[in-house]
């Protein structure tokens, strides 16, 4: 007798939106989404009440959104995402009975002193807390708005690398099969680390999304861009 349960998955990924959630309902696979995951910085400098006027466009389309702060959001927004019961930040969330969703937000030390950076040792703290309960799963994602170093996924121009060390050290280790990324904006890519799959799809404002999908319990990752030229 066939599994009345459910098998096919699938999940819009965005990040860096930077309160401009415009173009977000043109993501043509929006209708078929289960959820929503968000992969830091809602805002530009926001608290509170900015993050909230960009989930409510998101809840607009679908009312399952899991998120987490990214270096640019204050750290209000990551109290106010724990009391809305939908944040990721050092935490883990069951996606479906098969798959854990984990996250680590903010960043490491930028030059430029923005609201939530954290040292090096804090994502390490934050990952292997998470990975003692994610681990129990037979399909992990993690969620982390730092994008691993040295991989396409952290490069800014001049060729230079400036993902997190702690990141890239716990994917080595670990190895969850997906790991969604942002925070750099100019370095959308896909790249591997071992087994596990990094995807960074840049800025949502840029037209840049991740496509989750979970078929028979396999999971897999498409890098989508909207084409945001005036028809």
């Amino acid at each position: 007798m066939p599994s009345l349960l459910k098998q096919d998955y699938l999940w819009i990924a965005v990040g860096d939106i930077h309160d401009d959630a415009a173009c977000f309902a043109r993501i043509p696979e929006l209708a078929q989404a289960d959820g929503i995951i968000v992969t830091g910085d809602l805002t530009i400098t926001g608290g509170a009440k900015q993050a909230e006027l960009v989930m409510d466009v998101l809840w607009r389309h679908c009312p399952v959104v899991w998120a987490q702060i990214g270096n640019m959001d204050r750290p209000e927004v990551d109290a106010w995402l724990s009391e809305k019961g939908c944040n990721l930040h050092a935490r883990v969330q069951e996606l479906t009975p098969d798959i854990a969703l984990f996250g680590v937000g903010g960043s490491t030390f930028t030059p430029f002193g923005t609201p939530s950076e954290f040292p090096e040792v804090s994502f390490s703290e934050w990952l292997n807390a998470c990975w003692q309960r994610a681990r129990l799963y037979p399909h992990t994602i993690l969620v982390s708005h730092n994008p691993p170093k040295d991989t396409a996924c952290d490069v800014i121009p001049g060729d230079v690398h400036v993902g997190s060390t702690a990141v890239r050290e716990f994917l080595e280790e670990a190895q969850p099969e997906l790991c969604l990324c942002g925070h750099i904006h100019e370095a959308r890519a896909i790249d591997r680390v071992g087994r596990t799959l990094v995807v960074n799809p840049g800025a949502l404002a840029q037209g840049g999304y991740v496509v989750v999908r979970s078929n028979d319990g396999q999971l897999s990752a498409e890098l989508c861009r909207l084409d945001l030229r005036e028809s």
